[in-house]
């Protein structure tokens, strides 16, 4: 797919979407979720083609944005390794020196 085709299915993709909001149904949560997996995607293509800069950039933004998205799962999986942790902590073998 060359720049021309690749930017011509981008527009018919922003149009599809400005048509359907139009029309009332919205796509824009499903979009902010797969907007991080996009860009770390294109940032990935770009990194293999030789075009480190621009694909780390993108990599990068891709990789911030996801997790300000999964935040909450993030710090419930700390929350839990914490919770692991104390609980090892207490079971530990009282008689060791360390």
């Amino acid at each position: 797919m060359n720049g021309k085709s690749a930017l011509g299915v981008l527009l018919v993709v922003v149009g599809g979407i400005a048509v359907l909001n139009f029309i009332g149904i919205n796509f824009g949560a499903i979009l902010g979720f797969l907007l991080p997996f996009i860009l770390i995607g294109f940032g990935i293509v770009g990194w293999m083609n030789g075009k480190k800069w621009i694909g780390g950039i993108l990599i990068v933004i891709g990789a911030m944005m996801l997790l300000g998205k999964l935040g909450g799962i993030v710090m419930l999986l700390l929350a839990a390794g914490l919770i692991v942790v104390g609980i090892s902590l207490f079971k530990k073998d009282k008689r060791r020196v360390y």
